[in-house]
Parts: structure tokens; sequence; C-alpha cells
């Protein structure tokens, strides 16, 4: 791109826009336009300076970075790229984000990597073009194609993933989107959760609960209390003792069925 990419950045922590703001100053296309502490200021200033990007704080006092986001209208949207110290809401934004997202604090790498997808979206598309993509990524996310902006992005964080999905976990400094119909079977560790795919085994730090919490538990059922399956990858119940019963997966490997897990036996038919 020729043209400078007016810049907005959007954080309750002074310090935080101060280092983003030297950061930023590195870059001969970048231009800040402004600064603000608050999700109210940054629509005003949205309004005011029509910046291409926003660098946005997801955790803020009063109107957080989603709601400032519902606030913004859809012809004034900026590109977004999301700032965050907490790896839940760096997920959130990951999968609700056409852009980027960055953990603070922020790594130079990675600030590199999310202006070279700006410049590159930039320069495929003005702003209007990236809400209409923004909306039809929420919508798919969704389930309902036809969204507005508001109803979007209030609901892309609660639906239940599936099969057709992709689940997005932190791996050191990277963030990774697995396709679920590769998964075989999850199982916990301590703190941290296997996920067993037809290729590699990933690990997530994260809770069982948190894990089941945000997976459709009619295609990853529960079936012990430290274990997770793809439904769609069981072929056989085997009896065991005691009423217990083995699921053997497409793989060939088998899974213990908990008699207190037995009521979701039907979802496994």
């Amino acid at each position: 791109m020729n043209r400078p990419i007016r810049t907005l950045i959007v954080d309750d922590e002074p310090l935080a826009r101060r280092g983003l703001e030297l950061r930023l100053a590195q870059q001969a296309d970048i231009r800040i336009v402004g600064q603000c502490g608050d999700g109210g200021a940054a629509m005003k200033a949205v309004s005011e300076h029509s910046p291409d990007l926003m660098f946005l704080d997801v955790q803020m006092p009063g109107l957080d970075g989603f709601g400032t986001l519902r606030a913004i209208p859809a012809t004034q949207m900026p590109l977004v790229v999301f700032v965050t110290a907490y790896d839940h809401y760096a997920i959130r934004a990951f999968e609700a984000s056409a852009v980027d997202y960055l953990l603070k604090p922020v790594d130079d790498s990675r600030l590199h990597q999310a202006l070279f997808r700006v410049r590159e979206q930039l320069g495929q598309r003005d702003a209007q073009d990236h809400c209409a993509r923004l909306l039809k990524l929420l919508g798919d996310m969704s389930g309902k194609p036809e969204l507005g902006l508001e109803e979007a992005l209030q609901g892309a964080g609660e639906r239940r993933l599936g099969g057709q999905d992709r689940l997005a976990i932190r791996d050191g400094h990277r963030t990774l989107r697995i396709d679920l119909a590769s998964v075989r079977w999850v199982d916990a560790a301590g703190d941290y959760m296997c996920i067993h795919t037809d290729a590699e085994t990933y690990v997530l730090r994260a809770t069982m609960r948190e894990l089941e919490a945000r997976l459709d538990p009619r295609e990853f059922p529960r079936v012990h209390r430290s274990t997770l399956v793809n439904a769609a990858r069981v072929v056989a119940l085997r009896p065991h003792l005691n009423g217990e019963q083995f699921l053997t997966l497409d793989c060939g490997h088998e899974i213990k069925l908990s008699r207190s897990y037995r009521d979701r036996i039907e979802v496994l038919k």
C-alpha cells in the first residue's frame, strides 16, 4: 500500500498504549490518528477520524472490546486487531476476528505478522467489505448466515463447536486451529488436555469442564470423568465387567465407557 494506514489505539492502560505507539512508530506506513482509554471514546474517535485500523483491548472497564465493536456502525468499521492479556479472550478474539489478535506483552514478531495481514487485507478491500466478511464469518460460526453485527458478536462466543468446525488452541506463542473432524478422543492429564487427532496429539492447558463447555455434547460426549470422544469415530461397543463397556474407534483404539456415563450411549448409537 502507498497510502498511510490510519490507526487508532484503544486500551485502558496508558503504558500499554505507549508501548504499542513506540512499536508502531517504527512502521513507515502507520499513522496513529488517535488513542483512547475506553470504549465510549473509541466510538467517538472512529466516527471522527475514520481509521483504517484499530488495535482494540478486549478487557476494559465499562464497555469492553466486544461491546465497543457492537456499538460501532457497520459503515464505519475499521479493520480490528484485538489485544488482550488473557488466553481465553485471545481464543475468542481469534475466532471472531478476520484480521488477528495480540497477547500482552506484545511480541514484535507477532505485531509484524498482524501488520502484514492488515496490509494484505487493506490492499484487497475497504472497511465496508471487511465488515461484510466479518459478519459472514460470525454468521457461519453461529449457524445463522443472515446476522446483524450486534447479534453476531453477541452469539459468536456461545455456540458449541462440532465436527464441521475448527478448535482454536494455544501452542506457545502460536494459535493452532484443529479440524474437529480429525479428533478421535480427548483425555485429561492434570491441568492439561490431550487432544488425539489422526495426525498427532496436541496438549491444551484447560480443564475437562472448560473444553466440554466449548464442544457440542451430541458430537463430543463425555464417556468417562476424564475422557471425551468423537461420536462419529465410534464403530462398536464391547461389553465389559460390572456393566461397563468399551468403545471401539475407527482407528482400533478402545475407550472405557463408565457406568455413570451410560446415558450417553444413546448419543453414540
